[in-house]
Order: structure tokens, then C-alpha cells, then sequence
């Protein structure tokens, strides 16, 4: 999965959003598991899933705080 866009981010769903979320917590999982066996070829994708989840998490914040 390559870097996702703000104005993607924004085009989802609140329950899309946090889909999103949840697949990128697995997927830095699994990577951080492959990394501890040695198996990890792309060592910068543990830092874009982890700034991909901050993206995706300050978005949602703000558009619950535009709502109030």
C-alpha cells in the first residue's frame, strides 16, 4: 500500500477511516514481526504505515471537531 493522499483520507467514511486504521495496525504488525525474524525487506514501509496511521487519525479529529 503506498502512501495515502489527504484529500483520499478525506474523501472516506468515519467507518472507512477506521477500516483503514485497523488493516495498517495489521499490517505494522506483521511487519514488525517480519523485521524481529529477519524476513523484512522494505524497512521504510514500518515508518509509512506508522505516519499513514497519524494521517489518518488527525484527519478524523478534525472532522469531529468540525462537526461541534
Amino acid at each position: 500500500m503506498a502512501q495515502m493522499k489527504i484529500e483520499d483520507i478525506r474523501a472516506l467514511s468515519p467507518d472507512q477511516q477506521d477500516d483503514v486504521v485497523l488493516n495498517l495496525k495489521k499490517e505494522r504488525f506483521n511487519l514488525r514481526f517480519q523485521r524481529a525474524t529477519g524476513q523484512l525487506e522494505n524497512t521504510s514501509r514500518l515508518r509509512e504505515a506508522r505516519r499513514d496511521i497519524a494521517r489518518i487519525k488527525t484527519v478524523a479529529a478534525q472532522q469531529r471537531a468540525k462537526k461541534k
